[in-house]
């Protein structure tokens, strides 16, 4: 479920943002919760709200979640809660992830080469998922060991992974799923 910040105000201002915060400053609200839809692109944020004697007034917000793509040509930047959602819209194209850290010196080696392979091969996605505290249970769930760590998917399963800085091992692995 995603979790979004926002402030109750006059509908014409409402935001909203990827963390979670539910602003209880204006004087009509008292408490929130937040529901995600089935269809997993509307969030609705349900206030309990005193309007004119009614409660529970219903404001509709929009998560950025619901504008998460990758762009065909670059390498796209993902999160915990990003990941996934593009993973799926991703279908039937292979997606590779380069798990990196900011303070590892063979990940900065190999991003710009990972850039050169997003240019080259327009039919894959490529993302990137900087594992730091925030992104750790993502880390964790795919089972990382090493930075940087390259992930392959196809379907939304990793079919295959490549530990360390091993470019000619990442061409291969790429050119074997996307010929499969």
């Amino acid at each position: 479920m995603s979790l979004l910040q926002f402030s109750l105000s006059p509908p014409s201002t409402t935001r909203s943002s990827p963390s979670l915060s539910c602003t209880a400053a204006h004087p009509i609200a008292a408490s929130c919760f937040l529901l995600e839809s089935s269809s997993s692109k509307t969030v609705k944020a349900i206030s309990n709200v005193k309007n004119n004697g009614r409660n529970g007034a219903v404001v509709k917000v929009r998560s950025s979640l619901d504008t998460a793509r990758a762009t065909v040509g670059k390498v796209t930047e993902v999160t915990k809660d990003t990941f996934w959602p593009i993973v799926n819209a991703a279908g039937d194209k292979t997606v590779v992830l380069d798990m990196y850290t900011q303070w590892c010196g063979p990940c900065k080696v190999m991003a710009p080469k990972f850039q050169e392979l997003s240019e080259k091969y327009l039919d894959v996605v490529f993302l990137k998922l900087d594992c730091n505290q925030d992104n750790k249970p993502l880390a964790k769930e795919l089972g990382i060991r090493v930075v940087p760590t390259f992930k392959i998917l196809k379907h939304n399963k990793i079919v295959q992974e490549v530990r360390g800085a091993k470019f000619d091992d990442l061409v291969l692995a790429i050119e074997t799923i996307r010929s499969s």
